[in-house]
Order: C-alpha cells, then sequence, then structure tokens
C-alpha cells in the first residue's frame, strides 16, 4: 500500500512538472522588471553614524536589493527620492547620489540594469519664504540629476552587457519639448525617457518639471504611446515618483499628487487607461495597489512602492492595515502572449520574514 502511494504521489508530481513546464514553454517570460522608490532618510539623531551622513536607510535598501537580486529581474526601475536632496548645493547632492550608485553597483554587476526617474527630493528645492515651507524645482538640480544618473539613462551597450540582450528605440531627443503643450520650460531630456523591450514599451516621467511642480507630461505621453504601439508595443508601463491619485491610508490626509490638478490627472489617467497601461509610483511612503476608476469602469492599476526605506507614511495608529507600515517592492513578469503578473513582496519594520503580499495578472 505504501509503495503503490509513493508511486501515485510520483506520477502526480511528474505530470504537474510536465505539464506546468510545457504551459511555461508555451507562454515564456520575455520581460521582467522590480520596482521601488524613496530609500532616503530625515535628518535625524536616530540614525546610525553612516546613515547621518549619507541620510539613507541603508539597512532596509541593502536588504531590499539583496532580495530582488534572488529575483533576476531584467531592470529596476527606483521611482525617486533616492537621496535627501531638497538642496541647490551640488557637493551635498553628488555626495549623496555617489553614496546611493555605489549601494546599487551590485544590482548592476550581476545582471539587473538599474534605472532611475527623478523625485521631487532630486529636483527641487526645500527653502523658507515669509515663514513658508516651499518646494520648488530647480534648473540646477535637473542638472545634478544628469550629471550624477545620465550615464544611466539610457546606455544601450551597458543594457546589453547587464542583461545580455537588445532595447529599442530609445531616442534622447524623444523628451516633452520647452513651450509644449506640457508647459515645459526647460530641458528635460534623461528627466522623461521611454524605450522598448522585448516587445513591450516603458516610460519614465519627470512629475516635478521646472515651472510645472508635481504635474506629468501627459500630452508627450500620449504621443509616445501612439508611436509605441504603431511600433508593435503589447503592453505598457509608466514610472514616476508622484501619485496619480493619492492613497488615503486615513481620512483628512493631504493630497499628495496629480489630485491636486484635476485636468492633469485626468488627461495623464486616461492614456494609461486607453493603453492598458500600469503605473507604479512613490512619493508616499507606502505600498499600496489600487485600480483608482474601478467604479466608473476604469480597469488600469496604480502600484505604488514607496516603501523603500524612508519614514513610513503612516503611523502605527493610522491604519488598521498591516501593510501600510512594511518595506515592499513589486516584481514584474511579462510573459509572450501579453500576460502580465505582479508580485508585491515585503517584510516589516521588524524585519520579519519576507512574504508575498499581493498577486495581480493581468
Amino acid at each position: 500500500m505504501r509503495l503503490q502511494s509513493i508511486v501515485s504521489v510520483c506520477t502526480t508530481l511528474s505530470l504537474f512538472i510536465a505539464v506546468n513546464g510545457y504551459a511555461a514553454e508555451k507562454d515564456p517570460v520575455v520581460a521582467t522588471f522590480a520596482t521601488v522608490g524613496d530609500s532616503r532618510e530625515e535628518p535625524s539623531d536616530k540614525l546610525n553614524a553612516q546613515d547621518k551622513i549619507w541620510l539613507q536607510n541603508t539597512k532596509a535598501w541593502s536588504r531590499i536589493m539583496r532580495e530582488i537580486q534572488t529575483q533576476k529581474p531584467h531592470a529596476l526601475f527606483f521611482n525617486g527620492d533616492m537621496i535627501m536632496g531638497y538642496t541647490t548645493d551640488k557637493n551635498a547632492l553628488n555626495r549623496q547620489y555617489a553614496y546611493w550608485r555605489g549601494m546599487v553597483t551590485t544590482l548592476q554587476e550581476n545582471g539587473t540594469y538599474v534605472l532611475p526617474v527623478p523625485g521631487n527630493h532630486e529636483v527641487q528645492e526645500k527653502f523658507k519664504d515669509n515663514g513658508k515651507t516651499k518646494k520648488i524645482a530647480r534648473q540646477s538640480n535637473e542638472d545634478s540629476w544628469r550629471e550624477n544618473m545620465g550615464d544611466l539613462i539610457v546606455d544601450a551597450g551597458r543594457w546589453k552587457a547587464t542583461v545580455g540582450s537588445d532595447l529599442q528605440a530609445f531616442d534622447v531627443k524623444n523628451v516633452p519639448q520647452i513651450g509644449s503643450a506640457d508647459n515645459i520650460s526647460t530641458d528635460q531630456s534623461q528627466l522623461s525617457y521611454s524605450f522598448d523591450f522585448a516587445g513591450q514599451h516603458f516610460a519614465v516621467i519627470n512629475t516635478d518639471p521646472v515651472g510645472n511642480d508635481g504635474h506629468a507630461p501627459a500630452a508627450w505621453l500620449a504621443a509616445d504611446f501612439a508611436q509605441a504601439k504603431a511600433r508593435g508595443a503589447k503592453r505598457f508601463f509608466v514610472f514616476g515618483h508622484k501619485p496619480a491619485y493619492t492613497y488615503f491610508y486615513k481620512p483628512g490626509i493631504d493630497l499628495e499628487g496629480m489630485d491636486k490638478f484635476p485636468e492633469n490627472q485626468q488627461a495623464f489617467w486616461q492614456t494609461i487607461e486607453q493603453y492598458g497601461a500600469t503605473y507604479f509610483c512613490g512619493h508616499e511612503h507606502i505600498y499600496n495597489v489600487m485600480q483608482p476608476t474601478l467604479a466608473s469602469g476604469g480597469k488600469a492599476y496604480q502600484v505604488m512602492v514607496g516603501s523603500g526605506g524612508s519614514p513610513f507614511s503612516a503611523e502605527p495608529a493610522d491604519s488598521q492595515n498591516p501593510n501600510d507600515r512594511m518595506y515592499a517592492w513589486a516584481v514584474v513578469k511579462v510573459h509572450a502572449s501579453g500576460k502580465v503578473v505582479i508580485e508585491a513582496h515585503g517584510f516589516d519594520e521588524r524585519y520579519g520574514p519576507t512574504r508575498l503580499l499581493k498577486r495581480v495578472t493581468l
């Protein structure tokens, strides 16, 4: 009887492997990427001596990178606020960028290309004006971004050496133009950009351009997507810092994203819905997955992963959702058929075991 049970189990297991192996062969994964944002720290006496200098949550961010490395994605899109910034002091900016760049080098050397996304801490200056705190994007900070991150945006040769295959359709001139409908006043090269990989389209947007803070380049994105669709792109993914829709983890919080400017928000989200795109963002230091227009027939997802190490937005008493205080990231697998699987992984503030938080199939 025991022998028959063993044979039965082995037969079932063999059949499972054969069927699933065949399914994987029939619809292989053609592109995979991870995404997260917001690893910078606030100046605080609670920081260790190292992090006081670099203003980085080294412990959380380094663990997230180790976890991502084991998942072996082709790319990591980091959705902004990798440095504390908020200054026009180039020496301070260069020092903080250098530390963050050093931390991500291991990923680059082990098959995961790192693609940075500008956040408000990188491009804005924070200052007092008549007793009021202001945060305004500065051209000098956009220049510092390019000086420190431009070699990654996008180096086709380095991509192939890292990933093992080519990307396509990257054009350094394909950016929101000065004087365009997106109210652009400065050079946006290497701040907003796009490319194709494995038949999929990827777009990065600067949500705080000089003179138009808090706005997405919605007109540029619509034109960029139309061109990508004409090339035959199957799936569309967008990465920005500020959300299109604020996540209200508790009542009464301020608007944090494009919803401060409803006309821009609606134009941006219309393109996301039209192309069945997925928008990945941060800014709120929290993990959340939503379909913001589901009640009105929309299907597109906003995936917020501003949970890379910055102080949590939600205080312990703010929410009954334990995921609101998780260090979390998303890993996305795109299959040849166009099927997309998004998995969010995370660990709690006590650095307990990593667990799967959510799986979404598109």
